[in-house]
């Protein structure tokens, strides 16, 4: 069944109704019509909810700050405005951004409704770039990329030329760090979820605009940008049956974007833009030719650098990123002899060991074992010289409620042990067949995965 929208003026209209016509208290008319309107399937959000006679929509802080923009909004941003006015607009739009920042308030429900995206849009389109006016536009951005967070509120964006407008404001102030990043973000919330405002952004040559950023001299981090990236490369609007973002992923690499990328991750482990440029080169490495070109220019040598460095000054989280990047550059077969010459199943072995007591880490490093094994023997036997069979017996049977590192554990063995007799043997004397029958009763998710591990490790009973 449909949701239903309302407005709150219907809302207003039906508990004033409650009063006037049926004789309610305020408190109970309040009540009635929420019950009502609730079982009738309207969707409430949005909605101010208050007693009439006790208190006023105006009277809401968010509302009230709507309507102080909406007084500026009716002049030219660069026309008659004072100082101070710039000051107030910038104050109303931190006050906006704070007031809505938080999901469980439902202030950004409230905002929506009541015109917020596209207020904010026009007052930004009214902006000239200039060091005057830009001390608007980096709250106004904020603000708005807080605003939007959800399909209604993209086509808000989409429908009132937002695309446009952030564009034209981005390419304005291309050396402004603060601004370039508030407008990422706002270019990465936009696009999450919808595929036509992501089209829009590649029409207006914003990957051409991401790349100048990279390429620029500055080495100021700009966050957003790899989150702009992102969102732009995910296919995540299920209105669509093919996304066009595989396409999109081709042509950022084709321009240089992977490139400039890869570039970035060599500054190594101390870098704070490590880890999003990695989750951003992930997004853009979608096929055989692109994976390696990465590795081409120097991708595979930096990554595994920076998983030695992260295991040694303990760093978790680009411990995992960078894995989880490599695997997806181990798709591709000479990446896998790639990494296998450069010693990396050895490194991984003992970035495993390091991190031991995490699960989350061991599972990358089981992943892309398992990548490089398939449809090798070759490889695999060189797995099985590295520790891989250990790291799966040992991390078996110290997590055995960590499904997805059971799944990737069962994954692994199977690669390590179809094509290769030898290492089966091994594998089975060291026990791992009692390890997999386990997996397999406890972890419904690993259920697939640990009956093909039994029958590629050659037991006639991998079905019971």
């Amino acid at each position: 069944m449909g949701v239903r929208a309302i407005s709150q003026e219907a809302f207003d209209d039906l508990v004033r109704e409650n009063v006037e016509d049926l004789g309610m208290d305020p408190s109970e008319a309040l009540e009635d019509a929420l019950y009502t309107l609730k079982l009738q399937g309207a969707d409430l959000s949005g909605i101010i909810t208050c007693v009439p006679g006790e208190s006023s929509i105006k009277d809401n802080p968010v509302i009230a700050c709507l309507d102080r923009l909406k007084e500026f909004d009716s002049v030219s941003i660069d026309g008659p405005l004072r100082d101070e006015d710039f000051d107030e607009i910038s104050s109303l739009f931190n006050n906006l951004n704070e007031l809505c920042s938080s999901q469980e308030s439902g202030n950004a429900a409230i905002a929506i409704k009541h015109g917020a995206v596209d207020l904010t849009c026009s007052i930004c389109s009214k902006i000239k770039t200039s060091t005057r006016s830009n001390r608007v536009v980096v709250p106004c951005f904020k603000a708005l990329a807080v605003l939007i967070r959800d399909i209604q509120s993209t086509e808000k964006f989409r429908n009132c030329t937002g695309p446009n407008i952030v564009v034209d404001l981005l390419r304005g102030s291309s050396s402004d760090s603060d601004l370039l990043d508030a407008g990422f973000a706002v270019v990465a919330a936009a696009s999450t979820g919808n595929e036509v405002v992501k089209q829009l952004f590649m029409e207006l040559k914003i990957d051409e605009f991401i790349l100048q950023v990279l390429n620029r001299e500055s080495k100021t981090t700009i966050r957003a940008l790899y989150d702009a990236i992102c969102a732009l490369l995910t296919p995540d609007d299920y209105r669509v049956v093919a996304s066009q973002v595989y396409g999109y992923a081709r042509t950022f690499a084709k321009l240089g974007i992977a490139t400039a990328l890869t570039e970035a991750l060599q500054a190594g482990i101390g870098s704070d833009s490590l880890v999003s440029a990695s989750t951003a080169l992930k997004a853009i490495a979608v096929n055989d030719e692109i994976c390696k070109s990465i590795a081409e220019t120097g991708g595979i040598d930096t990554l595994l650098r920076c998983i030695d460095d992260s295991g040694e000054q303990g760093n978790k989280t680009a411990a995992k990123t960078c894995c989880s990047l490599l695997s997806k550059l181990a798709g591709s077969d000479s990446n896998k002899s790639t990494i296998v010459e450069k010693r990396g199943l050895d490194k991984l072995i003992i970035l495993a060991q390091r991190f031991s007591d995490d699960p989350l880490v061991i599972q990358e490093v089981m992943l892309i074992i398992s990548i490089i094994c398939l449809r090798s023997p070759d490889h695999a036997a060189k797995a099985i010289e590295a520790g891989a069979g250990d790291l799966a017996v040992q991390a078996m049977k110290r997590f055995p409620v960590a499904a997805q590192m059971q799944r990737n554990a069962c994954n692994m063995i199977r690669n390590i042990a179809v094509r290769n007799a030898e290492n089966r043997t091994i594998l089975l004397a060291n026990g791992i067949e009692k390890l997999i029958r386990t997996a397999k009763a406890n972890n419904e998710t690993c259920r697939a995965a640990a009956t093909d591990a039994l029958r590629d490790l050659g037991l006639d009973n991998y079905n019971n």
